[in-house]
């Protein structure tokens, strides 16, 4: 089967549907698919609900779609670096399901395996576990999380082969792995592509059974959230402004 697409919006050609669920790779803007969102954006396709760590920052990665009014719902762990998240959520634009990053990660995997649910103490006794069952084992109270599906994995890898044999870099890894495995229809953009068999089957991260569609989303700007600098011993605090302005 051809996996080879020549763009994103070709890529997700007949996938896209209002009210549907996507599973987003990525961390910040660590290891996010960045072509694919822009994909999702031109398409105008609302409704969505969208499983993320989180959802990027002010207009860039996820937080473009939050900009276009496109996601109804979000599934995240960590949103304090987006003001405008935060405003759709107080002011009730945007429904939100906050869950622990490691429950999210496992909700993903688990959907992925064919598990529907599973029992962690993390949330017990909080509001992460209100409406949940609550049950014992061995003295200790757990809640029942479920299993999370999506009609849609949209992920970013490093490198690819022809088949969609998959690897990541670092720690552009983070939720990629475990969201290709919980949707429907997994896409990938990669930065390089190379022939079957270049790739050592033990550094394959993610086996191409679950890619099903993937491009080629080269080159990328590598934007960075939050540059931190200090000053250059004996420098000014002026040179060291300019500097950084540079």
């Amino acid at each position: 089967m051809q996996k080879l697409y020549p763009n994103a919006a070709a890529a997700l050609e007949g996938l896209l549907h209002d009210g549907m669920t996507i599973c987003a790779g990525g961390f910040g803007l660590c290891g996010i698919p960045e072509r694919l969102i822009d994909a999702i954006r031109d398409a105008g396709t609302t409704g969505l609900t969208v499983a993320s760590n989180n959802a990027g920052i002010d207009g860039e990665g996820l937080g473009k779609l939050l900009r276009t009014r496109q996601i109804a719902k979000m599934i995240s762990s960590y949103v304090g670096e987006n003001k405008e998240f935060e405003r759709q959520y107080l002011s009730g634009e945007l429904e939100v399901e906050f869950c622990p990053q490691g429950t999210l990660a496992e909700r993903c995997r688990a959907g992925g395996a064919g598990i529907p649910g599973f029992y962690t103490k993390t949330g017990v006794g909080t509001q992460v576990a209100e409406g949940k069952e609550v049950k014992e084992f061995d003295g200790e109270e757990y809640i029942l999380e479920r299993g999370l599906r999506a009609d849609l994995s949209i992920i970013k890898g490093w490198r690819a082969d022809e088949a969609g044999n998959l690897q990541f870099r670092k720690t552009a890894r983070n939720f990629n792995q475990p969201m290709a495995t919980s949707g429907r229809v997994c896409v990938a953009e990669v930065e390089e592509i190379v022939p079957v068999g270049t790739l050592d089957p033990d550094q394959v991260h993610l086996p191409g059974i679950y890619v099903k569609r993937m491009i080629l989303g080269a080159p990328y700007d590598k934007k960075i959230e939050f540059r931190t600098v200090r000053e250059r011993p004996g420098a000014s605090a002026a040179a060291a402004g300019s500097e950084v302005g540079a």
